[in-house]
C-alpha cells in the first residue's frame, strides 16, 4: 500500500497545501494510506482531511514516519543537518547550484533518501504537469504595483499579507493605486504567454495598467533590451536557465530610465542564470522591496512564495493539476516520477564531496 504523508509547512507565511480533502478521498478510495499533519496555518483545516479518510498526526512528525512513507510538502524543510532518509516530494530549489540546495542534496546523500522535485515533474514532452505559476504571476504583479504606489508617497513598500480571496486583494490594491492620484503606470511582462505571465497580465489589466506583452519572439535576439527601461514596471516571468539573456544589467540603476519597480516573479537571484543583475537576494513578506537605486528610485520585489498570498485559490488550482500524477505514486519509478528521480540522480552525482 502506498503511504503518502502530507507534512505541515514550516515556513512563515506559507498557508498552501498540495492536496485537498477531495484529493485525499480520491486516493483513499484507490487504496492509498494518507497521513496529514495538523497545522494551525494551513488554509484547509485538519478536520476536513480527517473526514476525507486521512490519518491526522502532530505537526512536524514526519522525521519519525515509517521508512516507506513518501513525504509530501511544498516549500523547504527546516534548516538543519539531519540526514534525509525518506523519499520527499517538494520544491527543492537544488538543481541550479543554489547554495542552500547543495546543502539539501548533501542531506539526501547522507541519509539515502530521494528528492522528487515538483518543479521537474514533467510530461514526456518536458512540460511541467502542475504549477502555481498563474497565482505567482497574479500576486507578484500585485506586490509590484504596491511598490509603485508607495513610491508616490516617498516610501518603500511595507509588509504584505495573505488574503481570504482574490476579490479582497484586488479591492485593496485598487484603492491604493487610486490614492496616488497618478495615472496608472506602464508595465512590461516578459514571459507573457506562460502561466506566470498570464497571471501577471490579468492582474495588471484588472487594475487598468497598460501592459506590453513580450515572450520568446521579442527576446530571442539576446539583448540589450532598452525597452524595459522605458516602462515604469518590469515583471519577469521567465524561469532562469542556461541561455536566458540578461534583461536588466547592473548599470540599469543609473538615471535616465522610467523603470522604478522590478517584480522578479521567477525569483532566482542566487542562480548564475538570473536575468536581473541589480540585486542578489530574495525579499520577504515583512520587507517585500529592496531599494537598489535612489534617484530616481528603483525597487526590486522578489518573494519566492507569492501564491501563498492567495492560499485558497492557489492550493485548489494546484491540487487539481497534481492529483492525476499523485495517483501514479504506486508506480513511482515510472513515468513522470521516474523522470523526476533521474534528474535528481544526475544532480546528486554532480554534487561535490
Amino acid at each position: 500500500m502506498t503511504h503518502l504523508w502530507v507534512r505541515a509547512e514550516s515556513r512563515p507565511n506559507e498557508d498552501r497545501v498540495g492536496i485537498t480533502p477531495d484529493g485525499v478521498r480520491d486516493l483513499v478510495r484507490r487504496g492509498f494510506h494518507v497521513t496529514v499533519e495538523d497545522s494551525p496555518r494551513r488554509i484547509i483545516p485538519a478536520d476536513a482531511y480527517r473526514a476525507a479518510g486521512a490519518e491526522i498526526v502532530p505537526e512536524g512528525s514526519w522525521p519519525a514516519a515509517p521508512a516507506d512513507a513518501i513525504i509530501f510538502g511544498l516549500k523547504e524543510l527546516p534548516e538543519d543537518s539531519a540526514p534525509l532518509t525518506h523519499r520527499h516530494i517538494m520544491f527543492g530549489h537544488a538543481f541550479k547550484g543554489q547554495p542552500a540546495g547543495q546543502v539539501l542534496l548533501a542531506r539526501f546523500r547522507e541519509g539515502g533518501g530521494r528528492l522528487y522535485d515538483l518543479e521537474y515533474l514533467l510530461d514526456d514532452g518536458g512540460r511541467r504537469l502542475a504549477a502555481f505559476g498563474y497565482w505567482a504571476g497574479y500576486a507578484g504583479a500585485g506586490v509590484a504595483l504596491k511598490c509603485w504606489a508607495e513610491q508616490h508617497f516617498g516610501r518603500i513598500c511595507g509588509p504584505v499579507r495573505s488574503y481570504p480571496d482574490r476579490a479582497s486583494m484586488t479591492a485593496e490594491l485598487r484603492a491604493e493605486l487610486d490614492a496616488t492620484g497618478a495615472p496608472r503606470p506602464r508595465a512590461i511582462v516578459i514571459g507573457a504567454k506562460g502561466r506566470v505571465g498570464r497571471g501577471a497580465t490579468d492582474l495588471c489589466t484588472e487594475m487598468g495598467v497598460r501592459v506590453t506583452r513580450w515572450d520568446i519572439e521579442e527576446t530571442a535576439h539576446g539583448g540589450p533590451f532598452p525597452e524595459i527601461l522605458m516602462h515604469e514596471i518590469f515583471l519577469n516571468c521567465i524561469l532562469a536557465q542556461p541561455g536566458t539573456p540578461v534583461f536588466v544589467p547592473a548599470d540599469a540603476v543609473n538615471p535616465g530610465r522610467a523603470l522604478t519597480v522590478i517584480g522578479d516573479i521567477a525569483c532566482d537571484p542566487s542562480s548564475a542564470f538570473s536575468p536581473i543583475k541589480v540585486y542578489d537576494r530574495t525579499t520577504t513578506w515583512d520587507h517585500p522591496a529592496l531599494r537598489v537605486a535612489d534617484h530616481p528610485p528603483l525597487d526590486v520585489t522578489a518573494i519566492d512564495n507569492l501564491p501563498s498570498m492567495l492560499p485558497r485559490e492557489s492550493s485548489e488550482d494546484y491540487a487539481a493539476q497534481l492529483l492525476p500524477v499523485l495517483r501514479d505514486l504506486d508506480t513511482i519509478e515510472a513515468g513522470a516520477w521516474g523522470r523526476a528521480a533521474a534528474i535528481y540522480d544526475t544532480h546528486l552525482k554532480g554534487l561535490s564531496a
